[in-house]
């Protein structure tokens, strides 16, 4: 059972290309797979066991659902931020809401059992800076210029100042350790 008296980071844990993309215009991110790693997972199956609780917006959520027609982060709460609540089937371990994050956020990280994994996008990320809650990123850097789509930091996010806390390289991939 957790500790009552610890709670869960959020941790932003996400790839993204050379030039500050996290997604092509249209919101796919097929571009992500022909990418020379460590030939495994580069590193992801060891970040998933920390999470306990897995957040995302809508708009990513939809991208997700593209890749697989596995039941999306099984075996963890997934909550999906979303202003059209109607819209939304439930599924049996995703839940969609439209709550604040100054109440979610706070009961998110007392109920998880491990970390909670902000999967993305850019306006939720740039919600959680605006808010303070953002505790730690972790930013694969691929090795492409996209040129045009979807930035990590959507024009508007606050200035921020990340501390390096450690560098890993995977292939041609290198994952960026910041705290906030």
């Amino acid at each position: 059972m957790k500790d009552t008296k610890s709670r869960s980071k959020i941790v932003l844990y996400i790839a993204m290309s050379l030039d500050g993309y996290i997604a092509l215009p249209d919101g796919s991110v097929d571009w992500l797979y022909d990418v020379k790693g460590d030939g495994g997972d580069n590193g992801y199956a060891d970040f998933y066991d920390t999470v306990g609780t897995v957040l995302m917006g809508r708009l990513t959520y939809e991208e997700v659902l593209k890749l697989s027609d596995d039941l999306l982060y099984a075996g963890k709460p997934c909550y999906v931020l979303t202003r059209s609540l109607a819209k939304h089937q439930q599924a049996p371990h995703v839940t969609f809401t439209d709550e604040a994050l100054s109440e979610l956020v706070p009961r998110l990280q007392e109920q998880s059992e491990g970390g909670v994994w902000l999967v993305g996008g850019g306006q939720l990320v740039q919600a959680f800076m605006r808010e303070g809650l953002l505790e730690e990123a972790i930013i694969a850097v691929i090795p492409k210029v996209l040129g045009q789509g979807i930035p990590l930091f959507p024009e508007g996010t606050l200035p921020s100042t990340f501390e390096l806390k450690e560098i890993e390289r995977r292939g041609d991939i290198v994952l960026l350790h910041y705290h906030l």
